[in-house]
């Protein structure tokens, strides 16, 4: 097994191995904390609909990777969660636009919950009957996340700003895509994603390395190599549609405002550092925009931002509460326009950069923030201590050149309104 040590200059080390099957190993030892966390994920999200295998073209429902997650769990003889209630951990799982992901944490145990997690995850049960009645239950998730105004703000905006990308589809699909999900497919799915050359095993916390990676010979199942290529379709520069509204129940209206990025690949770990950083110079706590809105009345503590990527997709969204979400969003575009002719403050910049490195380095003491940030090395193949390494070295004009990927006419405002507006 190729093993590689990385070491940090505040004290951290961590170990990433590759197994012969291609698993990616990755594990943070944590001797004087009693807790561990693990994920075993696999690099399939909601996004992976068309992909080819060994050059033969597979188009499946939207949502399925989402339906697998829930499938997973089940096996014959009962479900992961009554084995994890036994021994005391937490688990659960999530599924996003490029990735799934099965998870514990727990005290003490770890090796039994650790053997719990290699089981399930490589013991797919699925039958007709089995994903007919699971249909039923994801079927009312979809209409109870219809109904959810904050989750509508953020999707309603993605509608607005993909045209072709499937970002634009709910994660956990539609209706009438589930639908079309069988055990057949659900099979396929699985045996094309759920290969160790595809996944990751990530673990931060009170654990010996060797140990888990004696288990890992064990307990992981041998597979056939394939080749494995994900079909995206071509997505157009420019927006679908630049404002968005929909009535729901809500008191103040909800707002989700975006800039659509060019991704023709990922953006690099520096434009994901630099982009953090210029984020915080135009709307953070410490910004002459923040303080105006604040003082305004126009956002309130719900205000955030956030950069949004994954493969073929990129965009910085602002979002919050607000009276008058047009108002915000034309402010923060004046924002953009002021820095781009005035240039970064260089005591906003350094003030802001030393706030996010204090936070890198805070990171390092939970072990979930650990194990996620081995999440994105895995995904990325970057360096769990990266954002550290940067956030040290980037400079002002670093983070004055992002400036460039907010253009001002690849924008969307999605808004949700009270009712009767």
């Amino acid at each position: 097994m190729l093993k590689q040590v990385f070491e940090s200059d505040f004290g951290e080390s961590y170990v990433k191995c590759e197994h012969e099957s291609g698993l990616k190993i990755y594990i943070l030892e944590k001797p004087l904390y009693n807790s561990a966390y693990a994920i075993f994920g696999t690099k399939y999200g909601s996004i992976d609909n068309v992909f080819s295998v060994n050059g033969e073209q597979t188009e499946v429902p939207e949502g399925i990777a989402h339906f697998l997650e829930h499938k997973l769990f089940e096996s014959e003889d009962g479900d992961a969660f009554t084995r994890y209630a036994e021994t005391g951990a937490y688990a659960n799982a999530f599924t996003s636009f490029d990735k799934t992901c099965y998870l514990f944490s727990c005290s003490s145990r770890f090796y039994d919950n650790l053997e719990i997690l290699l089981d399930f995850v490589q013991s797919p049960y699925f039958t007709a009957a089995t994903v007919q009645k699971e249909q039923g239950i994801i079927g009312q998730e979809i209409r109870m996340y219809d109904d959810s105004p904050g989750w509508r703000v953020m999707f309603n905006m993605l509608l607005g700003m993909y045209k072709n990308h499937p970002v634009r589809i709910d994660i956990a699909g539609t209706t009438d895509s589930i639908a079309e999900i069988t055990d057949e497919l659900l099979y396929k799915c699985y045996n094309t994603f759920y290969n160790p050359q595809n996944m990751f095993l990530c673990i931060a916390g009170n654990v010996n390395t060797e140990k888990v990676l004696k288990m890992v010979e064990e307990h992981l199942k041998p597979k056939e190599r394939f080749e494995l290529c994900r079909i995206m379709p071509q997505e157009p520069d420019e927006v679908l549609k630049p404002v968005v509204a929909q009535q729901l129940e809500v008191a103040t209206p909800l707002f989700c405002f975006g800039y659509k990025e060019k991704a023709d690949s990922m953006p690099s770990i520096k434009e994901r550092i630099c982009t953090a950083v210029l984020l915080d110079i135009i709307a953070g706590d410490a910004s002459p925009l923040y303080k105006r809105l604040t003082e305004d009345g126009l956002i309130n503590d719900e205000f955030s931002f956030e950069y949004f990527n994954g493969p073929g997709y990129a965009s910085v969204i602002f979002e919050g509460e607000s009276q008058n979400p047009q108002m915000v969003a034309e402010a923060i575009k004046n924002e953009v326009n002021r820095l781009k002719e005035d240039g970064i403050n260089k005591k906003l910049f350094n003030a802001v950069r030393s706030s996010l490195y204090g936070n890198a380095i805070r990171s390092f003491n939970s072990i979930e923030s650990i194990t996620m940030g081995l999440v994105d090395c895995a995904m990325n193949d970057t360096d769990l201590f990266d954002e550290v390494k940067y956030l040290k070295s980037i400079t002002a004009d670093d983070v004055y050149k992002r400036l460039a990927v907010l253009e001002n006419d690849k924008t969307v405002l999605s808004v949700i309104l009270p009712k009767g507006e």
